[in-house]
């Protein structure tokens, strides 16, 4: 189950989620040809991603920052933007272009702390934006828990495109974080579970504030738990595989 659009278009250029991306990116590009290298790949990480073992020991806690823009391969990148394009343009809409990135950098910090929390003398390097983008995840969810989004839905071979309200999908995709947080042993590397969570926590408490100021439960009355512009649609959705019928 894989978010690959809303319909909810952003009513102003969204200029710090594309920057965010180009920069991203940008630096994606500065690093991958050393991927083949695990020497040069690995002075690049310990250099710049977040390693909790140095942090434990009073030392790299620049990497806090600096590993949100470092990712471990096109796949990893990838997804992440594409969350990021989702569900960033309307955040940013909603707070701000300033805001938004402040909001963006402490959602990311506090993902990347909550991490180091949880395996302090690992010397495993985390990296990738996902634990800010999470907290835009987390944002998104209380502003606009209907909001429509379409995932695209991969069993075996068949595969459809649902439009499904933006609390079921992200609510889904955090109980699974956490879920894995508990369940899953990452000593030896993997997917940084806590620090997706964290972030989404982070991120949605650092919108309370706003949501406050926008009425509480009275924006979500208001606006009906989607974003304040019009719904865009999309002619093929929702598709399917061709139906054979019975004889």
């Amino acid at each position: 189950m894989f978010p690959i659009r809303d319909h909810n278009p952003s009513g102003r250029t969204p200029f710090v989620t594309y920057a965010l991306i180009a920069i991203n990116v940008v630096v994606f590009l500065s690093y991958w040809h050393l991927m083949g290298d695990p020497r040069a790949i690995g002075q690049v990480y310990f250099d710049w991603a977040l390693i909790p073992a140095r942090l434990s020991s009073g030392d790299g806690w620049s990497g806090l920052f600096t590993s949100m823009f470092l990712h471990g391969g096109f796949l990893h990148i990838a997804g992440n933007m594409l969350f990021l394009f989702i569900f960033g343009d309307n955040m940013e809409d909603e707070m701000g272009h300033l805001p938004f990135l402040l909001f963006y950098v402490i959602a990311g910090l506090g993902a990347g702390y909550l991490q180091y929390l949880s395996e302090p003398f690992s010397r495993i390097p985390t990296v990738g934006a996902s634990g800010a983008i999470a907290g835009v995840m987390g944002g998104y969810l209380l502003l606009f828990p209907k909001a429509k989004v379409d995932i695209l839905f991969i069993f075996i071979v068949f595969f459809r495109i649902f439009p499904i309200p933006a609390w079921i999908m992200l609510g889904l995709w955090f109980a699974l974080q956490l879920f894995s947080g508990v369940a899953v042993d990452t000593s030896a590397g993997g997917v940084a579970y806590w620090a997706h969570a964290g972030g989404f926590i982070v991120g949605l408490a650092l919108t309370v504030p706003l949501w406050l100021r926008r009425g509480g439960p009275r924006f979500w009355d208001r606006t009906e738990g989607h974003p304040p512009h019009p719904e865009a649609t999309y002619k093929l959705t929702p598709s399917s595989i061709p139906k054979v019928p019975r004889r």
